[in-house]
């Protein structure tokens, strides 16, 4: 814990890269300001000496309003130069931060993401990174400003009258009492509002994103008393600290002038030598830093930069493959061969473990044990890029960018042009709505797709995906939100687009698939039938049940 907490301002230096000569002169910077802060009180004593000794010579008190005057401006000068090689310096590296954060988003099994509230991501990468501007760029300069114009009057009223520093130092012994009263229970106490605040970022996102839900279903009063709960933990974490703290506060700001000259000096000392951490002189910082390096420094799936060994074909071939979230088993012990080409459909009850064989075979997670290979090498040896280009992973809750139908279209290909964007809805058999809407393909969709029913951003899913042109296509029940007419239309035109691809779909609806060259039956995370259709009706499994009562509920569909 010490050691950790030890490196977090050196951490964040280090993240400065080639900025960190700027925060270097920033602090050069702030020493030359301080100095010509206190310098013209010398020519000041001066002046005032001269006055109360009768002088009369105007040519020196002009000389020394001169000097007074351009060390005031040189203050300025050195301030503002320091404030903006700080700030210059912290903006880089707090662009630094956030990009790793979000790139490390981008790394890490999918399932460690999803576990992390939405609220708490947000408040990590936005608000509390954004907080360590303070730290870097107003504190590390002015750190020395702290230390050293107090050292300097300090001595200078040593110079003047030993009487006189000693008296500047009597009120040290009550500031520092006050000061540690007031920092008492600080990671308690700091801790707690962090909390506070992430839960209350969490409800929030949750309520938002989840609104239809809560007035379709009547829970607005449960949902806002959880919100309101949320809401006033936060401001009880704030408000009890203060409460509790206010008087020593208080009273350690009051002698804080007298307090500094100890407080920083010595602080700085020990933190130089080692004897409390940085992260310990400055506290609030390291709560800070510590939740983003949780993210950062958070595991990644672990695949090289670059392919170093030659794919034989396409063949995808799981072996006893073992996946779980957090201590529960979810897929035991899965083997399956997929051959190049092939139109493979995996079917069974809800939640048996479907999606997650896809996703994995996506490369969205690692397997626990066991193996998954492509082109006879292993799946954790082929770079994130290069799966990323041979496969194309298609989620029945696929997320639509707040921008055009044309540019969400065209993420599957940046490079397409409008035309190849167009012919791969019309393939797909979205372009008559897409035309319906208000600007056609330049149609804004809202914030997650918003402005679009469910079986639309789908439909723009699934052209997206086309666009990407991938070796291997998976529609994780790509088509559960559209209705049997159009999906058995996207079903065809996917076939089209597919050919000669590896097809693995996910469906809710059997009779999308019975074409299928083979199909998986999964149910409780093992595999309990394989088989063409024909094969597993014969079998009399699972599956033939399945299909009967598949066919059942789409005569009633019919007879409606």
């Amino acid at each position: 814990m010490g050691k950790d907490r030890n490196g977090s301002f050196g951490w964040l230096l280090s993240q400065s890269g080639e900025r960190k000569g700027k925060f270097t002169l920033s602090v050069i910077l702030a020493a030359f300001s301080m100095v010509c802060g206190i310098v013209p009180y010398y020519f000041i004593a001066g002046i005032v000496r001269d006055l109360l000794s009768g002088n009369t010579d105007k040519r020196a008190y002009i000389i020394n309003c001169v000097i007074i005057l351009a060390l005031w401006l040189g203050r300025s000068l050195f301030h503002a130069l320091s404030t903006a090689n700080s700030h210059l310096a912290t903006f880089h590296t707090l662009a630094v931060i956030r990009k790793k954060a979000l790139d490390k988003l981008s790394k890490m099994p999918l399932g460690d993401v999803i576990a992390r509230p939405s609220g708490a991501l947000k408040s990590t990468i936005v608000e509390r990174i954004d907080s360590i501007e303070t730290t870097l760029a107003h504190i590390l300069p002015e750190f020395t400003t702290g230390i050293g114009a107090p050292v300097i009057i300090l001595i200078y009223a040593f110079v003047i009258n030993w009487k006189l520093g000693l008296a500047a130092l009597i009120t040290v012994p009550i500031g520092l009492a006050c000061y540690a009263l007031m920092m008492f229970g600080y990671e308690e106490n700091y801790g707690r509002t962090v909390r506070a605040t992430k839960a209350l970022n969490a409800v929030t996102t949750e309520y938002i994103n989840g609104i239809e839900v809560i007035k379709v279903f009547g829970k607005a009063q449960s949902s806002y008393e959880k919100f309101a709960s949320a809401a006033k933990e936060s401001a009880a974490s704030f408000v009890d600290w203060m409460r509790k703290r206010n008087v020593y506060m208080t009273f350690a700001m009051v002698i804080m002038p007298a307090t500094m000259l100890s407080v920083l000096p010595i602080g700085g000392i020990m933190t130089m030598h080692g004897t409390i951490s940085t992260a310990d002189f400055i506290a609030q910082m390291d709560t800070i830093v510590t939740e983003v390096r949780n993210i950062i420094d958070a595991p990644e799936m672990v695949r090289p930069d670059k392919l170093t060994k030659t794919l034989k074909g396409g063949d995808i071939v799981l072996k006893d493959v073992r996946f779980g979230y957090a201590d529960k088993e979810i897929l035991h012990g899965i083997s399956m061969t997929i051959h190049e080409g092939d139109f493979i459909a995996l079917v069974g009850p809800s939640g048996s473990g479907k999606s997650t064989v896809a996703r994995l075979i996506a490369s969205l997670w690692d397997a626990d044990s066991g193996s998954i290979s492509y082109g006879g090498v292993d799946m954790r040896e082929i770079p994130l890029d290069e799966c990323n280009q041979r496969i194309a992973y298609v989620s029945q809750d696929n997320f639509l960018f707040d921008m055009t139908v044309r540019e969400n279209i065209r993420l599957g290909r940046q490079s397409a042009t409008d035309k190849e964007v167009e012919d791969a809805a019309k393939r797909c058999g979205c372009h008559e709505f897409i035309m319906g809407l208000e600007k056609g393909y330049d149609t804004v969709v809202g914030t997650s797709g918003g402005h679009l029913s469910g079986g639309e951003r789908q439909r723009i899913s699934i052209a997206r995906a086309m666009l990407k042109n991938a070796d291997i296509v998976i529609l994780d029940e790509a088509t559960a939100y559209t209705d049997p007419e159009n999906e058995a239309v996207i079903q065809r035109s996917v076939a089209k687009l597919v050919e000669g691809k590896t097809l693995i779909v996910i469906a809710h609806r059997l009779s999308t698939v019975k074409n299928a060259d083979r199909l998986y039956v999964i149910k409780d995370g093992n595999i309990e039938e394989q088989g063409t259709h024909d094969e597993l009706l014969a079998k009399g499994g699972l599956y033939s049940s399945m299909w009967a009562a598949h066919i059942s509920a789409k005569d009633g569909e019919d007879d409606v």
